[in-house]
């Protein structure tokens, strides 16, 4: 079968939560058989060019700029025309790839995956918004990935709830369960950093929270490793100067695979302090939790209160909130037992929910929905237009 997933970037080079899930999805299809092909931008690249990354085609699409994180590819929708495909991934927010595909409208099965709600962009929403609802009609399958994605009452997705299926995102944890706390480079850095330390592992952006974390460190009897490079990197630098952290919070930037084992092997608690439903999911709580860990993070009615389940894999505080924050991880570093109570939860967790495999068989029947609808021209009625306007069973925009 061949298989074409659209978004704006892809991992390499770009790394993600969503980046890495269709990566993972494409070499899993590669590895059935399939014929995959990703359309996505240059990531900032002028020039398109099309790549053989471990088995998948990768088209880059000149990038001339990015507005409001999306990318702006005129060579866009000429690149989703020039490939054939029976069945058509779109994985959205992505307003470059939904406007393209819906203005070229090639032919195949189409599936769709939400994968997170607009927050800094929501003032464009009364234009984007019926661009969406005009796809989700359209669609032979729709998916989130998680609960919670789908009982967000303001969300593009509530008119479509009843169609929406779960299929939650996986990693790669089979090294990551394996993972022992006594290899040598784990211990290396348990006397550097002290036991336990806290661990904050994905790119630097602003939805991540970050900033509350470092005003809850004068409250926290621990240091942190915070991995990853991000544009917000140079500000929260700043602002740990400002606090006067010294060599309570230490920047390690990028790291290779190996190094960030040795991290998630050796530290006490993951957190994961993000401040928007921007973050949908949380992969990072998931190789956390693989890893042994107990977690922290923040209720922001996403996904990430699925993944980690309050007291049972780690704690959920409340967002925005330093003071909060540094009362859950002071529970967790003053309390070994639990650590290892939740760690162990986690990593049962993860076996049973969060791996590559287990979506991957989630992912098949999905694919199976849109193809069998595809196939028998099924067409479901029309939906009512949350404004009002009855909807128009995927016959142009609303």
């Amino acid at each position: 079968m061949k298989i074409a997933h659209v978004y704006k970037d892809y991992h390499p080079p770009v790394i993600g939560g969503v980046e890495q899930t269709i990566e993972r999805i494409a070499h899993a299809q590669v590895a059935a058989g399939h014929d995959v092909t990703v359309i996505v931008s240059a990531s900032g690249g002028r020039r398109t060019r099309v790549e053989q990354v471990d088995g998948v085609r990768v088209v880059r699409v000149g990038e001339w700029a990015r507005a409001l994180s999306s990318p702006i590819c005129p060579g866009f929708p000429a690149a989703i025309a020039r490939t054939r495909a029976d069945l058509w991934h779109l994985h959205s927010p992505n307003p470059l790839g939904e406007a393209s595909y819906a203005w070229v409208r090639p032919p195949g099965a189409l599936v769709i995956t939400f994968h997170c709600e607009l927050t800094r962009q929501r003032a464009f929403l009364p234009v984007y918004a019926p661009l969406v609802r005009h796809l989700f009609r359209r669609a032979d399958a729709l998916q989130t990935t998680s609960p919670q994605a789908l009982a967000r009452p303001d969300s593009l997705v509530t008119p479509f709830r009843d169609r929406f299926r779960v299929v939650p995102s996986g990693i790669d944890a089979v090294p990551l369960l394996a993972l022992d706390r006594d290899r040598p480079g784990a211990r290396t850095l348990r006397e550097r950093f002290g036991d336990p330390f806290l661990l904050f592992v994905g790119r630097l952006r602003y939805y991540k929270g970050l900033h509350v974390l470092l005003d809850a460190m004068p409250r926290i009897d621990a240091r942190l490793v915070i991995i990853g490079e991000g544009p917000v990197g140079e500000a929260l630098r700043a602002q740990a100067s400002r606090l006067g952290l010294g060599d309570k919070v230490h920047f390690a930037g990028r790291v290779t695979d190996a190094v960030l084992h040795d991290h998630l092997a050796a530290a006490g608690i993951g957190v994961l302090p993000s401040n928007t439903p921007t973050e949908a999911f949380g992969l990072a709580l998931a190789e956390y939790m693989a890893a042994g860990l107990p977690v922290i993070s923040t209720e922001l009615g996403t996904g990430t209160s699925y993944v980690n389940q309050d007291a049972v894999t780690g704690l959920i505080v409340p967002a925005n909130d330093p003071g909060a924050l540094a009362v859950g991880i002071q529970r967790l570093r003053a309390d070994p037992a639990i650590r290892a109570r939740m760690g162990a939860a986690g990593r049962a967790r993860v076996r049973e929910n969060f791996t590559t495999e287990a979506m991957m068989r989630g992912m098949d029947r999905l694919y199976a929905e849109a193809l069998d609808r595809a196939g028998s021209g099924a067409h479901r009625p029309p939906i009512p237009d949350p404004a009002g306007k009855p909807g128009k069973g995927g016959q142009g925009l609303p």
